[in-house]
């Protein structure tokens, strides 16, 4: 019922930055926390990153003071603009929200994933 597009992810040498979006739409829906996960290859999926739709955040501990996390309510977008990046940071980024429609009163809804390569 919410689809979740995101945006930004490439190649970027360490030390370096990049910012990905994730824009949510569909019909009545309102969205309640949103945040962005990764996974590694052969990793577990881990929380990175997440805001509440008052602004409270949350972040992992090895992204702390490197990553920020923010959204546009209007526009029904996050963003995480992540700083001196590491090649741990390479995974596959996923980013979600809790949101409610007319049918689910409040589920998690997922995106497709965008891939962020550090070299180094």
């Amino acid at each position: 019922q919410v689809q979740l597009v995101e945006s930004g992810g490439g190649l970027v040498q360490a030390g370096g930055s990049l910012r990905l979006s994730c824009a949510a739409s569909g019909n009545r829906f309102s969205i309640n926390a949103m945040g962005w996960y990764r996974q590694a290859p052969g990793k577990q999926r881990e929380l990175v990153a997440r805001i509440s739709s008052g602004g409270s955040t949350n972040y992992a501990d090895s992204v702390k003071g490197r990553f920020t996390i923010s959204r546009d309510n209007a526009k029904n977008t996050v963003y995480l603009q992540m700083h001196s990046l590491k090649s741990e940071d390479t995974a596959v980024y996923y980013c979600y929200c809790n949101a409610w429609t007319a049918i689910n009163l409040g589920r998690d809804y997922w995106g497709q994933g965008t891939q962020v390569t550090v070299s180094s």
